[in-house]
């Protein structure tokens, strides 16, 4: 069967190319550029835990080796500290973001990329013509090597100007320059190292209505300042002068520091309106362009990639039934839209002033806190994506339970012990094409493998493993947040939760892994051999 067709070497479309290749599905990466990444201090990403696990997963070593895990996040009001978040401690702050520059995370995708002997990376190659029929997928790249090439599928991971979104004639509509910002990247020393910080309404002349600054690894840090809706000229003169007032206003005096960086960027809020046409997807900022009020771009394309990931290569090694290959739309699609809608009614609030709002008592710390969510990834501005309406969701039944994650959402990353009786956590077995399965057995610890696995439910739950209509991986857990002994959780291979089920029922968990993988298969495989394509 032909490889799968990745338009774009962004981190996005990388990220994809090395999900399918870990789920062993083959894949050409076209790339327009030379495949070698400009570095540009000032261009940098934040990622979420998950995202950032999901890259690590991928064999990015980038994200540990070049990245930064802040150690807490504070906001300030004008002069006055307004609340402070420490990472990895308690509820609040959970774990750290990832910072690091987008030239490394790129590159660090790009190096594992080419390790795999299931990613043909093609630079040089622009898309300029494409062609679907029943079977697959014809894109021609010109240029002096002119080519067309032949795919099973095609997903368009090719940016905010997308070759493959203009080729669909699918529609782009949304708003443009929602927010502007003046962005520097330099080295010095701050208050508060290892911490990020939000900062409404600095008191000095040149502060705005917002600034932050987000630490990067080796003493550098990156400072972006909200700059007014209208059309402002940022001359490099007039920057400056707002850094070294900053600099002064946190510091009390003007550090030393080193200028590595500067940039103005416009952010826009745009949704594809269709994510699928046949054989062909749209992913990242091809798809879907946000990033107002703290929300992070980057992390919902790398959601994308984990999303269409798995169903791809359930199509290609079994075939897929429309349901599941419609789901990518459906489930991303809403998700991103949701985030759009929140961070839209968020702004006249945070950004509008004035209003009879500003003077309710506590509504400016009200205001701080929903601008908080989009920073430090909570609630509808920030958390990860939960499919609550999934096509993908089982029917109700009398066996399902209540557990700490409800149906749809990111399932908690818990020590689970793996059928060779090591201990992993459960995100290190995701993004492989397979289900989950996992008991929630206190006390398996402390036994023997040899004979919990024989013991008790197992038998029975191995059997019923064994018999669904879908790959599934057999793990035990020792706890899980809200579960009770015996509780059997079902979870897709990119980590979200399909039910749990009150002790073991065979067949409503077949009944959930069949509704997972989106029903009875229309189009089997012949050949289910996997190609070596470079």
């Amino acid at each position: 069967m032909d490889p799968v067709i990745v338009v774009g070497a962004g981190p996005v479309g990388l990220a994809l190319a090395l999900s399918l290749a870990a789920q062993k599905v083959p894949s050409v990466v076209l790339d327009e550029g030379s495949g070698v990444e400009e570095p540009r201090e000032v261009r940098t990403a934040v990622l979420r835990p998950d995202t950032a696990a999901f890259a690590e997963r991928l064999g990015c070593a980038a994200v540990r080796d070049e990245g930064a895990r802040w150690t807490g996040w504070r906001a300030m009001r004008r002069g006055t500290p307004q609340r402070q978040v420490s990472f990895g401690d308690g509820l609040d702050g959970g774990p750290s973001p990832v910072h690091l520059p987008q030239h490394a995370l790129t590159r660090g995708l790009r190096d594992a990329a080419a390790a795999s002997r299931l990613v043909k990376l093609a630079p040089g190659s622009r898309l300029d013509a494409l062609e679907q029929d029943d079977s697959g997928v014809a894109a021609h790249t010109g240029g002096p090597g002119a080519t067309w090439w032949r795919g099973s599928y095609l997903v368009g991971c090719d940016g905010a100007r997308s070759t493959v979104r203009k080729l669909l004639d699918v529609r782009f509509a949304g708003r443009t320059a929602v927010e502007r910002h003046a962005v520097v990247a330099l080295r010095t020393e701050l208050p508060w190292p290892g911490e990020a910080l939000l900062h409404r309404l600095p008191p000095w002349r040149t502060g705005g209505e917002e600034v932050t600054a987000r630490p990067l690894p080796d003493g550098t840090w990156r400072i972006d300042w909200l700059l007014p809706a209208r059309a402002e000229l940022v001359t490099p003169d007039a920057l400056l002068g707002r850094l070294r007032d900053t600099l002064a206003g946190w510091c009390g005096t003007i550090p030393p520091y080193e200028l590595l960086d500067t940039g103005v960027y416009t952010l826009h809020h745009r949704l594809a309106r269709r994510w699928r046409v046949r054989r062909a997807f749209l992913a990242g900022d091809a798809a879907h362009l946000l990033g107002a009020v703290g929300i992070q771009g980057l992390d919902e394309g790398l959601r994308d990639a984990s999303n269409l990931a798995w169903k791809l290569a359930q199509a290609w090694h079994h075939g897929a039934s429309e349901v599941l290959l419609d789901s990518y739309q459906t489930e991303r699609r809403a998700s991103v839209a949701a985030r759009l809608r929140a961070a839209d009614q968020a702004m006249p609030v945070l950004r509008g002033g004035g209003g009879l709002r500003s003077y309710i008592p506590g509504a400016a710390r009200g205001h701080d806190a929903l601008l908080a969510d989009g920073h430090l990834g909570h609630g509808p501005l920030g958390a990860p994506s939960a499919y609550p309406h999934s096509p993908l969701a089982p029917p109700p039944a009398e066996a399902h339970a209540p557990v700490g994650t409800e149906a749809g959402a990111p399932v908690e990353d818990v020590p689970v012990t793996a059928p060779d009786g090591s201990t992993v956590a459960l995100r290190d077995r995701l993004d492989r094409g397979r289900l989950l399965v996992v008991l929630v057995a206190p006390g398996t610890r402390v036994w023997d493998r040899r004979h919990w696995q024989t013991a008790g439910v197992m038998p029975r739950l191995a059997a019923a493993v064994n018999a669904l209509p879908a790959d599934a991986e057999l793990l035990v857990a020792e706890e899980y947040p809200g579960a009770a002994a015996h509780t059997v959780l079902l979870v897709r291979p990119d980590g979200h939760l399909v039910a749990a089920f009150g002790g073991v029922w065979p067949g409503e968990l077949y009944t959930a892994a069949d509704a997972a993988r989106g029903g009875p298969v229309v189009h089997a495989r012949v050949d289910d051999r996997t190609a070596d394509i470079n």
